[in-house]
């Protein structure tokens, strides 16, 4: 937004408040803003994204890592969204990112996939793997938590079924995503990830979002908003910058070799 003209302490304010995953939270928030007149609002994920629609139908609300906003009820489509949000989707593209494990591990017939049943955006993300995975030749196993507590168990239960392990882009599984990683790495599972924040952290492989790329991309979309643009007439944007990040330590550690033509196209090797 710096880039666009709104620099704070000169012509803008921001006023930063997280909810720090707790869905009530995020609801006491989104009020507080509306009382408090702002000119847009910021919400990031799906559960803030909905408590601040749910709050004002005025005020502009820039949404962002919001995997699916139709079926969350944010906006009528991508294209014109015709309500007051406006932002990007980190919608992956999974079954590229299925591709990329079917390259790694061309042997692979079963791939588990751990995800919080809870979260909406997770369901899509399981369906659309579900449905891509039969076009590849894969198995989809399903495990599901409801909290982070829940991981190691519901990890250990598809261990001994699956050649792999992909990590959607879950709020309860990217927060324990070093907790997934301890437990496959220990039964020499890979984890292909839907964004590099989990290869960060451990997991083998990614082609995926880049969250800092899209945030910039969200912060271009507020600039258009708060110079008079309408919300209802921006269509809503999925990442432009897809990146294949590999973590070279992780393939080390599982005994992987990782074919010498994704290393070339690596954007990024994690040593």
């Amino acid at each position: 937004m710096k880039e666009a003209g709104f620099e704070e302490g000169k012509n803008v304010t921001f006023e930063i408040e997280n909810a720090q995953a707790d869905f009530p939270t995020t609801q006491t928030i989104a009020n507080k803003f509306v009382s408090e007149k702002v000119d847009m609002i910021l919400a990031i994920a799906t559960p803030s994204a909905q408590s601040a629609a749910n709050a004002t139908k005025d005020i502009p609300i820039l949404i962002t890592a919001v995997t699916d906003p139709v079926s969350a009820g944010l906006a009528k489509s991508l294209e014109k969204p015709g309500t007051n949000v406006t932002g990007t989707t980190d919608m992956n593209p999974i079954k590229e990112q299925l591709q990329l494990l079917k390259q790694i591990l061309p042997n692979a017939k079963n791939v588990g996939i751990l995800y919080n049943a809870a979260e909406a955006n997770s369901k899509v993300q399981v369906d659309i793997a579900k449905k891509a995975a039969g076009e590849l030749g894969l198995t989809i196993h399903e495990a599901t938590v409801a909290n982070s507590s829940e991981v190691n168990q519901a990890v250990q239960s598809i261990a001994g079924k699956v050649d792999a392990i992909y990590a959607p882009t879950d709020n309860t599984v990217a927060s324990s995503i070093g907790a997934i990683v301890k437990v496959c790495n220990d039964a020499k599972i890979p984890v292909i990830a839907a964004e590099r924040g989990m290869v960060d952290g451990g997991a083998l492989a990614t082609l995926g979002i880049d969250y800092y790329l899209l945030g910039k991309q969200t912060g271009q979309i507020a600039a258009r908003v708060l110079k008079g643009e309408k919300p209802a007439d921006i269509a809503i944007e999925g990442s432009k910058d897809l990146k294949l990040i590999i973590n070279k330590k992780s393939a080390d550690t599982l005994g992987i070799t990782i074919p010498e033509e994704l290393m070339s196209k690596a954007d990024e090797v994690i040593k």
